[in-house]
């Protein structure tokens, strides 16, 4: 088979590998489409560090089932199939508590082992879940990526009526704001340096974009979500909260970043700070939500790149251009 290899030194390789087998209890699956993220940029360039390489990067994906391995009972080949690529251990303590995002010796498909940018890849049964007849794989390549957002949401719920503001309008931001709409918010803003994204936010139904600082503090949001990983940006969030606040943290800052905290002001204002990290028990529910957001894949997936142009893709992935990018791996395992 063919598979895009990582070095860990910002090199990619599109190699020739054995086709691998399932093992007991495991599927070997076609990938369709598979989505390119921030970690698989993170990835690539070497500084993530649950990274081992030589790496297969890859986990936003779905698609068909071609043999299942000893044990196997919910599918069979030919089925379409779309993976959580969370391997959790289920017995720990903090599975134990339903923190299965958490997982003491929590194995991430496409980090720590190979994923999908190939044309074969084999994963537990246990976190593979039939893809809906109704769901196409555009959309499927979806489904982690909502689960993360809709994770989030499921940590702070969010009010009925809320207004709320995002930062950031890279993929998972413009999930933030489809999501935040689907659940009832009044207004949703987007603050963004790059005025393509404000426009893409716009189109997804943000009320207003705006450039960061341009927005005045007035303390009247309800409720966060800071998508952009920025610093400043999270140090910002908070002095927009309205008393009683949520600021839902989901973009990933650098390790070492730290920003000013009043704690009178975290006391005076009753202000609620949640973290959010990966998906957690979520994938189950995005497939049902995705079901009910059937415009999405169309505004969200910006470019399709074939497995052998996978370069490109990832270049592309970098630029304000790109919403969400695409790269397709069989042919085949897209079509019913």
């Amino acid at each position: 088979m063919h598979a895009l290899e990582f070095d860990g030194q910002g090199g990619m390789t599109l190699v020739r590998r054995e086709r691998p087998s399932p093992g007991m209890g495991e599927l070997l699956v076609a990938p369709a489409l598979v989505g390119i993220c921030g970690t698989d940029l993170h990835l690539l360039d070497g500084d993530y560090p649950l990274g081992r390489f030589p790496r297969v990067a890859g986990h936003e994906f779905s698609g068909r089932v071609v043999a299942v391995g000893e044990g196997v009972m919910r599918f069979a080949p030919g089925d379409r199939a779309c993976v959580d690529p969370n391997i959790t251990c289920g017995h720990c303590d903090r599975c134990a508590s339903g923190a299965v995002n958490l997982c003491r010796a929590l194995v991430p498909v496409g980090v720590s082992i190979d994923g999908a940018f190939a044309e074969f890849v084999v994963v537990p049964e246990k976190i593979a879940y039939h893809l809906p007849a109704e769901l196409d794989a555009q959309a499927g390549a979806l489904i982690e990526p909502l689960a993360c957002v809709l994770h989030g949401f499921e940590r702070a719920p969010l009010p009925e009526g809320a207004a709320v503001l995002v930062y950031g309008a890279g993929s998972i931001g413009l999930l933030a704001i489809a999501l935040a709409l689907h659940q009832g918010a009044a207004r949703v803003d987007i603050i963004e340096p790059s005025p393509v994204r404000r426009k893409a936010a716009l189109e997804f139904g943000a009320h207003a974009a705006f450039a960061p600082g341009e927005r005045a503090v007035c303390r009247d949001v309800d409720y966060v979500i800071e998508a952009s990983g920025n610093r400043s940006a999270v140090a910002d969030a908070l002095s927009h909260l309205a008393p009683r606040g949520v600021l839902l943290q989901m973009g990933v800052c650098p390790p070492d970043a730290s920003i000013p905290l009043a704690p009178f002001d975290l006391f005076d204002r009753e202000l609620t700070l949640v973290g959010s990290q990966s998906l957690s028990g979520a994938y189950a529910r995005a497939i049902d939500v995705m079901g009910q957001l059937a415009d999405l894949p169309a505004k969200l997936v910006s470019h399709i790149y074939d497995l052998q142009y996978a370069r490109e893709a990832f270049t592309m992935a970098r630029s304000e251009n790109a919403r969400k990018i695409l790269i397709r791996c069989n042919d085949g395992a897209e079509q019913d």
